[in-house]
C-alpha cells in the first residue's frame, strides 16, 4: 500500500487556489484548523493526516457532499 495519494493533494490544492485564491497555505490553513506543515502533506496526499482534516478542507471548500459520498456504491440500472 502507497503512503500517499497524491491526486487527492492535487484536487486539494487546485480546490483551495479556484474557492481562495488569495489564499497561499499560510492563509487556507487556519480556515480548517490545521498547521501550514499538515496543509503541506495534505496537498502532498499524505495518509499521515488526519482523515477528519481533510473532511474539514471539504467543508470549508463547500464540498463535503462530494466527501460524504467517498464510500457510496452507486447503484446500477439492474439493481431493485
Amino acid at each position: 500500500m502507497t503512503n500517499e495519494l497524491p491526486e487527492l493533494g492535487k484536487r486539494l490544492s487546485a480546490a483551495r487556489k479556484e474557492r481562495f485564491p488569495k489564499d497561499g497555505v499560510r492563509g487556507f490553513a487556519p480556515r480548517i484548523g490545521v498547521s501550514v506543515s499538515t496543509l503541506v502533506k495534505m496537498e502532498q496526499g499524505k495518509l499521515s493526516v488526519s482523515l477528519g482534516n481533510y473532511h474539514e478542507a471539504a467543508r470549508v471548500l463547500g464540498l463535503e457532499n462530494q466527501f460524504d459520498l467517498l464510500f457510496v456504491i452507486p447503484k446500477s440500472l439492474f439493481d431493485d
